[in-house]
């Protein structure tokens, strides 16, 4: 359950990052990114350790918050859905056609920018 947590609130954070504060986004970039506690943030930041947390919670619901709103994550995931689908059906019926495989290979390359 933590690392879906934890993974989701990473990718929440690539969509929405720009919305955040400097200091939501050091926080979370330290809590989630480099795996930094509650006690090291603090101490860097020289605040209290329930700071640290108040602030990850309230910026972990800001997140949930813009995606409930905006959608931008679940609309990634669907496409990326549609996109393996696609790329799975012209493999297994369209072995041979050198084109329909490159417009797949481009949508592939699509995918991982």
């Amino acid at each position: 359950m933590e690392i879906e947590k934890n993974y989701r609130i990473n990718s929440l954070f690539e969509f929405y990052q720009p919305l955040l504060t400097k200091k939501q986004n050091d926080y979370l970039e330290l809590y989630y990114g480099d795996d930094y506690s509650l006690g090291e943030i603090a101490e860097n930041f020289h605040v209290s350790r329930q700071a640290v947390y108040d602030n990850i919670k309230r910026t972990e619901s800001i997140l949930e918050d813009y995606e409930q709103k905006l959608h931008l994550y679940a609309e990634f995931q669907a496409r990326n859905r549609q996109a393996d689908e696609i790329q799975q059906y012209v493999r297994s019926h369209y072995p041979d056609d050198d084109q329909l495989n490159e417009l797949v290979n481009h949508l592939e390359s699509l995918e991982e920018e």
